[in-house]
């Protein structure tokens, strides 16, 4: 990254003052997403009429973006997000930092893995030292992409494995720190068959052909959950978040035996209604009891800078209009809320299906929207200092 002509210092209270700046429009001038927040359609899965406290642990956030977040955090009933995509030091970490201080609490950020550092030797020793440095800053957890296991390589150009054992000193790290780790292994089923009409998922594939691993040359969906396993069980003492439904959102007895086998490992719901969805309702509503001390809400929502630029779990050809972004959170909260039958999904991009709604009881949603993320993550709600 090249130098900037700008003193360093001018940048950051620049950004800083822009920060504030967006914070206080979006509190004095009138808001397209500052109405009553939006709740589920139809009867609750009990008689309280109190709102229950939802934290999105599963969030992708870009520098600049405050305004509209917070815009879209009071609609739709958010007392807190965790950014995903806070980056790493060197890289946008501070500025990811800053903009959360700047949100009056409302915002953590974890450090994002830097997967381009595998290529040089030593990788594993030199990222648990920027874990730690971005601890010190004020990340308080770490994400890793999918890019791990299947697109990251090494200095000899192979491609390094989830539980490539040069990478034990991150995971340990992690642990020692109390960071958890959100870890995105693999991807849906669909995307390793033939990207063609016969796939559940074409409408997706042709909007990102690059999302298809079909016929290329990467392990198997099978082998990449094996690793996944492999990692989690190697580090009993690092909390492992397994995005995505556990990254396997078409097989919950296979999470569900790996949340019975390994006490460090939770799950969140992120960009997989649709999918887990699809199983009975009486089978999904008594996973979420049985493990309900152990799944996390999170949307995978991407939040850019200008308006409407967004990402709802997924993301289609077309513009996100204001009623996409309703039926997103609509349509997510009517699932875990309500009994209601052959519901439209958050994201129809993800599969033209209908799913049905699972009717927690109002302890097990208190859990889900908040309790879980608050009792494993620490959360940064305190006010705004300098790091």
């Amino acid at each position: 990254m090249a130098r900037s002509a700008v003193p360093r210092a001018r940048l950051v209270v620049g950004a800083s003052l822009l920060m504030l700046l967006g914070v206080l429009a979006l509190l004095i001038l009138p808001s397209r997403y500052q109405q009553a927040p939006v709740a589920a359609d139809s009867s609750r899965a009990d008689d309280s009429s109190a709102p229950l406290e939802r934290i999105d642990a599963h969030a992708h956030l870009s520098v600049g973006c405050l305004p509209q977040l917070l815009g879209l955090m009071n609609r739709y009933g958010f007392s807190h997000i965790v950014d995903l995509s806070g980056s790493a030091p060197g890289g946008r970490l501070k500025q990811h930092l800053a903009q959360a201080r700047a949100s009056g609490g409302r915002i953590t950020v974890y450090m994002t893995f830097p997967g381009h550092e595998m290529q040089t030797p030593g990788f594993g020793d030199r990222i648990a030292a920027m874990l730690a440095e971005a601890h010190d800053m004020g990340a308080r957890g770490l994400k890793v992409p999918k890019g791990l296991g299947l697109g990251w390589v090494d200095d000899q150009g192979k491609l390094v494995a989830v539980d490539d054992s040069r990478l034990d000193p991150v995971f340990d790290a992690a642990g020692r720190l109390g960071m958890p780790v959100s870890i995105h292994t693999a991807d849906p089923k669909a995307f390793w068959l033939p990207p063609d009409k016969n796939n559940e998922r074409y409408a997706e594939l042709t909007v990102h052909p690059g999302w298809s691993f079909y016929d290329q040359p990467v392990p198997s969906w099978n082998e990449l959950l094996d690793q996944l396993e492999r990692r989690i069980a190697r580090h009993p003492h690092t909390i492992f978040v397994a995005v995505h439904f556990g990254n396997d959102a078409e097989e919950p007895d296979r999470v569900a035996r790996m949340l019975r086998t390994y006490p460090n490992m939770y799950i969140d719901t992120a960009a997989r209604i649709p999918e887990f969805g699809r199983h009975p309702p009486d089978q999904m509503r008594q996973f979420f009891i049985e493990f309900q001390d152990r799944i996390l809400y999170g949307t995978d929502l991407g939040v850019g800078v200008e308006p409407y630029d967004l990402m709802l779990g997924s993301s289609g050809a077309d513009p996100v209009t204001q009623a996409d972004v309703d039926r997103f959170f609509r349509q997510s909260y009517r699932y875990f809320e309500t009994a209601d039958k052959n519901m439209e999904t958050p994201t129809p991009i993800q599969g033209a299906w209908t799913i049905n709604g699972i009717n927690l009881p109002r302890s097990v949603l208190a859990k889900l929207y908040a309790g879980n993320a608050r009792r494993i993550i620490p959360l940064d709600e305190g006010p705004a200092n300098d790091r």
